[in-house]
């Protein structure tokens, strides 16, 4: 499979999965490009004025499965280990999404707020 397809096929997927699995994101740009690659479904940002802990609780009571779509530069990375382990059990089987834009992309972008740009680039958008 070429690798326009197969990314083309990565994002669809996320954005099937995404109509009844919220994905959580850091901020309002994230969420905005998401939007902007076509998901429609429940995007849950991380900063809300609450600490990790209390956010994972929340997001615990109200949904058994999120799918965690965090920034890989420095800074993310350390927010991922804190969040992924609060959450332990009800992400992990959609981890691929993220670590498969890391092996593709890891050196042109690190913020999930740039997938919009990567996307026109391969034509996709």
């Amino acid at each position: 499979m070429q690798e326009r397809e197969f990314i083309k096929r990565l994002f669809n997927d996320l954005i099937l999965l995404n109509r009844s699995i919220p994905i959580i994101v850091e901020g309002k740009r994230d969420r905005i490009a998401l939007k902007k690659i076509g998901i429609k479904g429940k995007v849950i940002l991380l900063h809300r004025g609450q600490n990790l802990y209390e956010f994972c609780e929340d997001v615990l009571r109200r949904h058994e499965k999120v799918i965690l779509l965090l920034d890989w530069d420095r800074k993310g990375q350390q927010i991922y280990q804190k969040v992924s382990d609060l959450l332990k059990g009800h992400f992990e089987e959609y981890s691929l999404f993220r670590d498969t834009l890391i092996k593709l992309f890891g050196d042109e972008i690190k913020e999930v707020e740039e997938i919009p740009r990567i996307l026109k680039g391969y034509g996709i958008l």
